[in-house]
């Protein structure tokens, strides 16, 4: 069973650092793309910011200076660095793992994983 455990969130005031870590476990071979996703109350899950296989960064406009994606070397792990933390920041932050080749029991399948998410809320 692939797994992805989120830590790190909590209540910040603004301007305020926070780092969040996603660790991945299970029968995995291999993870293409490692993200966050955050969603606020009432809107849709939106991303915030991924890094794939090659190291490719997509950070989302209004976090770009302020926050970084960075992962580990073996794609089983990845960290958000969220720093001059905004009210509009607040939200449940979920991890991804996309492109994941893992063993089905019956042979390798592929899929996308999501955490259970945490929560961050930055107060003014």
């Amino acid at each position: 069973q692939v797994q992805l455990v989120e830590s790190g969130g909590g209540q910040v005031q603004a301007g305020e650092s926070v780092r969040l870590s996603c660790a991945a476990s299970g029968p995995i071979h291999m993870i293409t793309m490692l993200g966050w996703y955050r969603q606020a109350p009432e809107n849709q899950r939106e991303m915030v910011a991924t890094v794939n296989i090659g190291g490719t960064k997509n950070i989302e406009d209004s976090v770009k200076g302020r926050f970084t994606v960075s992962r580990a070397n073996d794609m089983r792990a990845v960290y958000l660095q969220m720093n001059a933390l905004k009210p509009e920041d607040s939200g449940v932050y979920f991890c991804k793992a996309g492109g994941v080749i893992y063993n089905g029991g019956d042979g390798p399948r592929s899929g996308d994983f999501w955490g259970h998410g945490t929560q961050v809320t930055v107060s003014s």
